[in-house]
């Protein structure tokens, strides 16, 4: 361990507005400049000068097309890292403030994503149910069972990448719930699943996702998960 590398990474994270844009870019997507910029409450020119130390850092990932440029978490790990930041500070009584930031809290907290997988008391939910089904492992980690975790992704028409250096299941700290929730390949390409089939949808710009009707119907016939732990 470099204690060089971890006070430098210590001194990225120490700003208000660098926090805010980390804070931002769990949702898997790649966000502008200007974007991230109206997201903090600060002047373009103030957060691209923000956006060149994070990159600079190695955080965020810098894409360009054409003219535009966007940023992305560099990956998971760096998804990580926000989330279990978050974790430790997460107020253990939700702060005082106006009805559409209170709205706003809740419900990141009922569902939302991490990275690219789901997190809050959805991801909870699904954690539980996966685990109650002899679908996922938690006894040492997280792990996918080898017949049943493996054969439910695949008769469920959710493909699993072979090979690759991620792997299929890990846990994740959830800030909210304190509790970890599956992260990996196979929470990534469930995710994905969940909103290409219209089980999930994003609310606004945030990382907030609540499951729709079909969702609780499907969730429910594949996983058992009741309706009451989904909304």
């Amino acid at each position: 361990m470099d204690a060089r590398k971890i006070a430098a990474l210590a001194a990225l994270l120490a700003d208000d507005t660098r926090a805010a844009v980390c804070l931002a870019l769990p949702d898997g997507r790649a966000w502008t400049a200007g974007e991230l910029a109206r997201h903090a409450r600060v002047a373009p020119s103030t957060a691209s000068g923000h956006l060149g130390k994070l990159v600079a850092g190695g955080l965020p990932a810098e894409e360009r097309q054409g003219r535009h440029r966007y940023v992305r978490l560099a990956d998971e790990r760096a998804a990580g890292l926000v989330e279990q930041l978050a974790s430790y500070t997460a107020p253990d009584e939700e702060p005082s403030g106006s009805l559409r930031a209170a709205s706003a809290r809740t419900a990141m907290a009922r569902g939302r994503t991490c990275y690219d997988h789901l997190a809050g008391r959805l991801g909870i939910a699904i954690t539980d149910a996966t685990t109650g089904c002899g679908l996922l492992r938690s006894d040492t980690g997280f792990a996918l069972t080898a017949d049943d975790g493996l054969d439910w992704f695949r008769t469920g028409g959710i493909p699993l990448p072979r090979g690759g250096r991620r792997p299929l299941a890990r846990a994740c700290l959830d800030w909210t719930e304190r509790r970890p929730h599956p992260a990996g390949s196979a929470g990534a390409e469930l995710c994905r699943h969940t909103l290409a089939a219209g089980w999930c949808e994003r609310i606004g710009s945030e990382r907030a996702v609540r499951v729709t009707a079909d969702g609780e119907r499907a969730l429910g016939r594949l996983l058992g998960i009741g309706t009451e732990a989904l909304r």
